[in-house]
């Protein structure tokens, strides 16, 4: 569907969008709350995505409810990072619990048949859950900078700050997400109108949709991260000066590799989840008037929720020691893919520690 100036959306009600192309004095006949947007969209394409949130609803509830299971089991598993690995499980399940449930009925309807109300909720809860799970990968890739990098000396991680981490996500999260419920902005049906986020389309002031839109780039997405970049950047180039010291050590050169693989993984797994959101929402709060079709904000809505089976799937099973627990746990004590704790994997907190602090700490 395609916008063109003047925004008309003063006359409209306060719940939804209507691109000003569609041209109709009756806007019940085109109200997502109440008719099939099948004007957006072929009912093929309503269906195919209505599977794909089934398929992000039964693989996000059990691999999340799985990782604060496991915590919780096993010993070795509570350790301080790990704490914030179950809160970006927690804030996973908000998500699929308010967005992908959700979304995957609506899409079945081809509209939003829940209400408006229902629509502030689950864009508010999703919204939260996302600027949570975001956060919690910035908190996550500052605490291996911290205790692998060790630029504060004998400064130790501990669980006192893991937990002041995590509140911190949740304080960010809210910050970032509970605006539009007060004016700063709206929650209203996006894409082909059957998920709830944040109304990046309309120019009318009443809702200062361009300033909160600009907020949430520079607050949620471009500072975690350069967070996740700069962290990141410097827990390589450490291994990196380690593995150069020890060139005769394979085990060495082996835990660089395997890092490094890890690390690219974990900022292309960011990027796909978050990047087409964004520029969605940049493009077109910085293109006014300019045409587009309204249902391609379905598509960068949809990677973003992805980011519940993406984020366990990098930072849980790519840690060996929490595989393997969590194996365990699936198969009644033994897991089928012989994964065994040794001293190394005993020794690891996360993913990213395949070579211990002491081994890759500055000189």
């Amino acid at each position: 569907m395609h916008r063109t100036k003047p925004d008309p959306q003063e006359d409209l009600p306060d719940d939804f969008y209507i691109p000003v192309s569609l041209n109709t004095n009756n806007i019940t006949m085109l109200s997502p709350f109440l008719v099939p947007q099948t004007h957006l969209g072929s009912p093929s394409v309503f269906m195919v995505l209505s599977v794909f949130m089934f398929f992000l609803l039964i693989t996000g509830i059990p691999i999340n409810v799985l990782t604060i299971i496991c915590t919780f089991k096993y010993k070795k598993l509570r350790s301080h990072l790990n704490y914030i690995l179950v809160n970006l499980a927690v804030a996973n399940l908000i998500v699929v619990g308010f967005g992908s449930t959700t979304a995957f009925y609506s899409f079945s309807q081809m509209y939003f048949a829940w209400g408006p109300l229902a629509c502030k909720i689950e864009g508010f809860a999703a919204t939260l859950g996302g600027m949570v799970s975001l956060w919690s990968l910035a908190v996550v890739a500052f605490e291996r900078f911290l205790v692998i990098c060790k630029p504060l000396g004998n400064f130790t991680f501990r669980s006192t700050h893991a937990i002041i981490g995590c509140v911190a996500t949740w304080v960010f999260g809210l910050i970032s997400s509970a605006p539009p419920l007060f004016g700063w902005s709206r929650y209203i049906p996006e894409g082909l109108q059957c998920s709830c986020g944040p109304d990046w389309y309309t120019t009318n002031n009443k809702w200062n949709n361009e300033s909160y839109v600009i907020f949430l780039f520079c607050f949620c997405f471009g500072f975690p991260l350069s967070v996740i970049i700069f962290s990141y950047g410097r827990l390589l180039m450490t291994l990196r000066a380690v593995a150069k010291q020890q060139e005769q050590s394979a085990s060495t050169q082996k835990a660089e590799r395997e890092v490094t693989k890890m690390v690219v993984v974990m900022v292309l797994g960011f990027l796909v989840c978050w990047l087409p959101y964004t520029v969605f929402s940049l493009w077109v709060v910085t293109h006014r008037g300019e045409s587009f079709e309204l249902a391609l904000g379905s598509i960068p809505a949809v990677f973003s929720k992805s980011s519940t089976v993406y984020n366990p799937l990098i930072y849980v099973f790519m840690n060996k020691q929490f595989r393997s627990c969590m194996m365990k746990l699936i198969f009644c004590g033994k897991s089928p893919f012989g994964d065994e704790d040794d001293a190394s994997s005993a020794s690891q907190s996360t993913q990213v520690s395949s070579v211990s602090s002491s081994q890759v700490a500055p000189a």
